[in-house]
């Protein structure tokens, strides 16, 4: 099963397609999009969407899972990534797949085992389940650690015997 993974940013977007069989993962693709800081904000989102929708045409995943946005103290800021963060629910959606969404706790939980890790932690466990990957940067890194949590959260399902969406 090809899941995608994806750490919403407008400033850059991390994502990371991995393959999950069984209790195994094998890394697939990673990436960024970033966009132009100076481009109106319409613009933005659509360079977003367009490569997001690029990237999944290419991979072809079956799901997508989709990072949570935390609130700040930065409403501004907040704000942005809620826009980027609606535009790759749209690209899933368009793209006809399920999406999993998940806080950055639970993430680092499921990867980590600990709600409270740092960045560092996450991504040194993230090249442990997936051995000799080189991560595109630390927007990937967090885009991948969302599929992994996406994979152990539908096998988590199937071996209860509940429905997979």
């Amino acid at each position: 099963m090809i899941l995608i993974g994806l750490d919403p940013g407008l400033g850059c977007t991390g994502w990371g397609v991995i393959a999950a069989e069984g209790n195994r993962l094998r890394h697939i693709a990673n990436g960024q999009v970033r966009t132009d800081v100076k481009a109106e904000l319409a613009s933005r989102l659509l360079h977003l969407h367009d490569r997001l929708f690029e990237v999944i045409a290419e991979h072809r995943p079956v799901a997508a899972a989709v990072e949570e946005v935390f609130v700040n103290d930065n409403g501004q800021s907040t704000l942005k990534l809620g826009h980027a963060r609606g535009v790759l629910l749209l690209v899933a959606a368009r793209s006809g797949l399920p999406v999993g969404e998940y806080s950055p706790s639970l993430v680092k939980k499921a990867v980590v085992g600990t709600g409270g890790a740092d960045k560092a932690q996450v991504h040194a466990m993230v090249s442990r389940l997936l051995p000799g990957i080189k991560i595109a940067g630390a927007d990937a890194g967090d885009a991948l650690a969302v599929a992994i949590t996406h994979a152990h959260h539908l096998g988590t399902r199937r071996a209860l015997g509940l429905t997979v969406a």
